[in-house]
């Protein structure tokens, strides 16, 4: 009995060895470029851009196959900083990648609607919405990243977009990443009290 513990954890202490190994030999370096567009994308994963997801964006403007004014939810903002960042000017928001809001706004589904068929649960990429089959969904509001992917989907129309309603209680700070190129400016001064 001894003798089988003692050949598995030699065994296991030599597959863990070797794929060590192999994480820092074979490891594959990122462009430090696309990590940085992406952490000025704002992350809703919404796909309005063409692409599946905010990283696979960033990778394509690292590569220089797309423009930077492919993001609804960065609007224009987002296009400056990520000019401002890549040394490019600064561009107009591209029509077909869809509409900037104004404010920002969540899904609502009517549950006395709702029928439970789980479509906008597979659709959201976030998952925002919670509920199981034949049974009535929610949103999480504070998840719901306003993308609109779970609408197409519903076969009764139950869910809307609604103005996010700001107040102490669901105010957020901005990202730190979407601030960061802030000029800051503090006076010294020479007097000592």
């Amino acid at each position: 009995m001894s003798m089988a513990v003692i050949s598995l954890t030699l065994l296991a202490l030599a597959f863990g060895l070797a794929l060590g190994y192999a994480a820092i030999r074979f490891r594959v370096q990122g462009n430090p470029i696309a990590d940085e567009i992406e952490a000025l994308l704002p992350q809703t994963q919404c796909g309005q851009c063409g692409y599946p997801g905010c990283r696979p964006y960033a990778e394509a403007i690292a590569a220089g196959t797309e423009q930077i004014n492919r993001c609804p939810p960065g609007g224009d903002t987002g296009i400056k900083v990520l000019a401002e960042l890549l040394g490019t000017e600064i561009l107009a928001l591209d029509e077909g990648a869809g509409v900037e809001k104004a404010l920002p706004e969540v899904a609502i589904i009517h549950e006395d609607a709702c029928i439970g068929c789980t479509k906008c649960i597979q659709a959201c990429p976030v998952d925002a919405i919670v509920g199981a089959a034949k049974l009535m969904h929610t949103v999480i509001t504070a998840e719901c990243t306003g993308c609109e992917l779970c609408i197409p989907p519903c076969p009764v129309d139950c869910i809307d977009m609604v103005v996010e309603k700001i107040d102490l209680q669901s105010w957020r700070w901005p990202k730190p990443a979407a601030i960061r190129n802030i000029p800051i400016s503090v006076e010294v001064s020479d007097k000592v009290a």
